[in-house]
């Protein structure tokens, strides 16, 4: 599936989460190091969030995962192809409370290969967060892709986030290497790169499509991109999470797939085993630019 594809896909489905057994946060403790961020844990449980939103928290752990990548106020922050803005709506208030910048990493309006659909979903998501900038603060767009230039003056950005998108760079030759060497531009030194994705077995082949990528992949290619790794940490796994299915990770919540790509749904498609499995198990890295 394209990037953008996946965007589509994950605007249309946010809005519908389905009742699934989830396996417990309680089951992996926030690390003891932990300070208590009240600012972030407020903007979590009462900011502008969606009730379908918070439902994934189960299996996302949003203030578990940002602790632990490090995201403190005033930072100034790029969040890269944020989609519908599942993290945009805890990250962008969080700053706009603490004196920090948040920049979205979206569609790359200069490239000629750039679909309609990716453009209007950039235009709906400039309109949201432009509508409230109390709320939001003053939330900038840049464009990203594979031919986009700098994402910000070099050595301005103190994290760069990248949520679920390494396993499709790693489809199209060069782009995560691309990717990586504009994210170290734009950080200050000892900046951090945060990255979470669908954890395929290690030696799985990056080129499988079915929507994971091996941890050991993904942090070969940043340490020779130039970063070196800070920490890993399973705040994200389920090891429910088989990894063999009909519609790769997306036959699981939320996206639910349960025909090919450009079939209609298939009625028939019993979905019960999928949505006990829960949402994916995810490698979740915290890097610095060295």
């Amino acid at each position: 599936m394209t990037m953008q594809t996946r965007r589509s896909v994950a605007a249309a489905l946010g809005l519908a989460i389905p009742a699934v057994a989830a396996w417990p946060a309680a089951a992996l403790p926030e690390p003891a190091y932990v300070v208590d961020d009240a600012t972030l844990r407020d903007v979590i449980e009462n900011g502008p969030r969606s009730a379908a939103d918070k439902a994934r928290d189960v299996y996302r752990h949003p203030y578990a995962s940002l602790v632990f990548w490090g995201l403190k106020p005033g930072m100034t922050v790029i969040d890269v192809s944020p989609g519908a803005g599942w993290w945009t709506d805890i990250i962008a208030p969080y700053l706009a409370r603490t004196g920090g910048h948040y920049i979205a990493a979206v569609a790359d309006l200069d490239d000629p290969k750039t679909g309609e659909g990716a453009k209007k979903g950039r235009a709906a998501f400039e309109a949201k967060y432009a509508s409230n900038p109390k709320l939001y603060g003053d939330v900038k767009t840049v464009g990203f892709g594979p031919n986009s230039s700098a994402l910000a003056p070099p050595g301005t950005v103190d994290m760069v986030l990248v949520s679920r998108e390494i396993h499709d760079w790693a489809q199209v030759d060069g782009f995560t290497a691309k990717a990586f060497g504009d994210f170290r531009a734009a950080l200050k030194p000892g900046g951090v790169l945060a990255i979470e994705d669908h954890r395929a077995p290690d030696g799985a082949d990056p080129k499988l499509a079915n929507g994971y990528i091996s941890e050991a992949w993904v942090i070969g290619e940043a340490k020779r991109d130039g970063f070196a790794l800070a920490a890993r940490s399973d705040i994200n796994a389920n090891p429910r999470d088989t990894k063999d299915y009909p519609f790769g990770v997306w036959t699981l919540p939320p996206t639910r797939r349960s025909a090919p790509p450009g079939q209609p749904p298939n009625p028939a498609f019993d979905h019960a085993k999928y949505d006990a499995i829960g949402e994916s198990d995810r490698m979740t890295l915290r890097f610095v630019k060295a």
